[in-house]
């Protein structure tokens, strides 16, 4: 699964690296550890009435709250690729809401001795932020629209296989613009969202291969107590 994820990216940086519109967001700022409820950006694409197709960078919340969701139901922060299209809570979402996640690494946990160990789990040398598959929906809050996410997660291909069954689904920049696509992807078992789901086992494990891990201070463990805008979070253990 996908617990808790690191952002170090201004929204600008952002921005420029998935070719989006936007600006800066004063009530963000990047974040070394980011908990489900937290708000964290997300890239999407919508489509307008003549058709043009606008890529934005949103600030969502951390566990999908579709718009047909009773009032303190659950909102999940994963959702299994194997059952994207079939899902009923994501199904409607897969669809045509689909997303990107941004993030420079996420963590794992082990159990040890003297209590859980987390770990970083971030791209090699040289590699880009991080993208997972993800799916959003958007729920009338007012005068305003409130915007929640959650995470696709698969069965672990990656550094973290060691630490965790399952990891989220990190697509390649050369599929962003197929998953983001606003197109309806059709009905489950059709050929669209067939092929999406293809898509996702094929560049999520490409990406796998290049990730690496890292044990980091235990600090990470308590999210109250620790500073999410300590960069020391994701830096590892020298001893």
């Amino acid at each position: 699964m996908c617990g808790r994820f690191a952002l170090d990216d201004h929204v600008n940086e952002l921005i420029e690296e998935f070719v989006a519109t936007g600006g800066d967001y004063d009530d963000w700022v990047p974040a070394f550890s980011i908990a489900p409820t937290n708000r964290a950006p997300i890239v999407r694409e919508r489509a307008s009435s003549d058709g043009a197709v606008q890529r934005s960078i949103d600030l969502a919340t951390w566990g999908l709250r579709p718009a047909w969701a009773k009032p303190g139901g659950p909102a999940p922060i994963n959702a299994r690729m194997e059952t994207l299209a079939t899902n009923g809570m994501f199904r409607t979402a897969f669809a045509g809401q689909r997303c990107l996640v941004p993030m420079t690494g996420y963590f794992e946990w082990t159990e040890e001795k003297d209590g859980k160990q987390p770990h970083f789990i971030h791209g090699g040398g040289g590699t880009p932020t991080l993208a997972a598959a993800g799916l959003y929906a958007a729920r009338k809050d007012g005068d305003s629209w409130a915007m929640s996410f959650t995470i696709a997660t698969r069965e672990a291909r990656d550094a973290g296989g060691a630490l965790h069954e399952r990891m989220p689904v990190f697509l390649e920049s050369d599929t962003w613009a197929d998953w983001l696509n606003p197109a309806k992807a059709g009905t489950a078992g059709g050929p669209e969202a067939s092929a999406l789901v293809a898509l996702l086992e094929e560049s999520s494990t490409a990406v796998a291969k290049t990730l690496e891990s890292h044990p980091v201070d235990r600090r990470v463990n308590n999210t109250r107590a620790a500073d999410p805008h300590d960069a020391g979070l994701i830096e590892a253990l020298t001893s």
